[in-house]
């Protein structure tokens, strides 16, 4: 065995890196999952009791607000305490709630129950990226954070296939077994993250430097270092966030993030309304083509994360996002094939640059503040996400579709202005390096870290 001091940034990849990279990403495929389910299911439960525009907006939008409360409330929390406690904890919330909504009869209650769900996930996106970016080596660092957000993507999609499949085979009622099938992937994960381990660089952060070496020691081997790792403070407040230092990736990494997922979440919750309002009659063969394009993108996303800039890949991805939906909105009475196309090219790249959304926070904050910029950043992507689904319902009934395409290619032109101004590029950089060296990172700093 060697001897000679390894950083935990230069290691080769190992199992337990796999293993946490699988424990991680299930969080995201549960998020996936319970936000990809809420459509085919309000598509069957919704005519049975009159459901109103307003109340599909607000149940489509409760778990994304969720996500704000857990991701901004949990973030500076578990920064406090550190990652392992909330890690476990978090599915537990979760599981409760999701068994509950079987027996869900008025619209209040699913909402607040899902605003629970929310709730629970928002902690699990301010807990995931922060802990597997303090564990990974810089080589695989973006590879396999960008995994978080493919596995959401085949959560989606998942969750697509198994709602269609649950209202043919049941019917009328088979919405509350669509619901309460989220308790299936939530315990399988549970079960994994039992017994993981503390963040070495939370613990080392805050002065338990010799626990960090003992995670070191029984998961990378007894001359693994973490290298240098500036002390951090007890507590991490939101506004810290704020200060001149950090606004700058404070409000890239929040505004880039909601310019993403704003007009995604309105379009893809919703989405068999959207298809039909578009001229689409079979909304399950087109969603599920639509789907398909977005797992497919998710995993381009991931293979290609390391061989282009961050940079680089935000800014074309709205480029090409922009004129997808815009095509929509300029084009009157588009055709099917149009409409597709148009759909199919969307739903590509924005799960492909969606991977961006776990990668790109966590390497931009140091590890006293990473769980608050991450669940930050979330926060105000989800805030964007609700105010997007709870809209697209009464815009498409009072505005038409057009300009409601419109509004969203919109959207993601502020998204490509603000990257333009601001995004950074951490690739190649290790975690201490990505998130220390000032508000921005230049070519010759890239260079120097090879």
């Amino acid at each position: 065995m060697s001897t000679t001091p390894v950083a935990i940034d230069d290691l080769p990849l190992s199992k337990f890196h796999v293993r946490m990279t699988v424990y991680t990403t299930g969080g995201f495929f549960i998020d996936g999952y319970i936000l990809g389910i809420i459509s085919i299911a309000l598509a069957v439960w919704g005519p049975q009791v009159g459901l109103s525009s307003l109340w599909e907006g607000l149940i489509g939008a409760s778990a994304l607000i969720g996500i704000f409360l857990g991701s901004l409330i949990f973030g500076p929390i578990i920064d406090r305490v550190g990652r392992q406690m909330m890690y476990v904890t978090d599915l537990m919330l979760f599981i409760i709630a999701s068994v509950i909504q079987l027996f869900v009869v008025e619209p209040w209650q699913l909402f607040v129950l899902r605003l629970v769900m929310g709730i629970a996930i928002g902690i699990d996106y301010a807990i995931g990226p922060s802990l597997l970016s303090e564990m990974l080596p810089r080589r695989y660092r973006g590879t396999l954070l960008a995994c978080l957000n493919a596995t959401y993507t085949l959560g989606f999609v998942v969750a697509f296939v198994v709602g269609f499949a649950l209202r043919s085979a049941l019917g009328s009622g088979s919405w509350r077994w669509m619901l309460v099938s989220s308790v299936v992937p939530a315990v399988v994960i549970l079960l994994l993250r039992l017994g993981s381990p503390e963040s070495p660089r939370w613990l080392a952060a805050h002065g338990q430097h010799a626990k960090a070496q003992e995670v070191l020691r029984k998961h990378f081997g007894d001359n693994v270092i973490l290298g240098e790792e500036p002390a951090g403070r007890q507590r991490t407040r939101i506004a810290e966030l704020f200060n001149r230092r950090w606004r700058r990736r404070t409000i890239f990494a929040s505004v880039f993030w909601l310019c993403q997922v704003m007009p995604y979440f309105a379009l893809f919750t919703l989405l068999p309304t959207v298809l039909k309002s578009l001229g689409l009659s079979n909304e399950f063969t087109g969603g599920l083509a639509l789907n398909g394009f977005q797992l497919a993108g998710g995993i381009v996303g991931v293979v290609v994360m390391n061989m282009l800039s961050r940079r680089t890949f935000v800014i074309w991805s709205f480029v090409i996002l922009a004129i997808s939906l815009g095509l929509l909105g300029f084009i009157p009475h588009p055709t099917s094939i149009l409409v597709i196309i148009a759909f199919a090219v969307f739903a590509f790249v924005v799960s492909a640059a969606g991977n961006l959304e776990s990668v790109y926070p966590a390497e931009m904050f140091p590890t006293e503040m990473r769980a608050t910029g991450v669940g930050f950043a979330a926060a105000m992507s989800r805030v964007g996400a609700a105010i997007g689904t709870f809209l697209l319902p009464l815009g498409l009934s009072s505005l038409g579709t057009q300009p409601t395409m419109l509004i969203g290619s919109a959207v993601l032109v502020v998204g490509l202005i603000v990257s333009i101004a601001l995004a950074p590029d951490t690739r190649d950089l290790t975690l201490t390096e990505a998130s220390t060296i000032g508000p921005r990172i230049h070519r010759s700093a890239r260079t120097r870290s090879k």
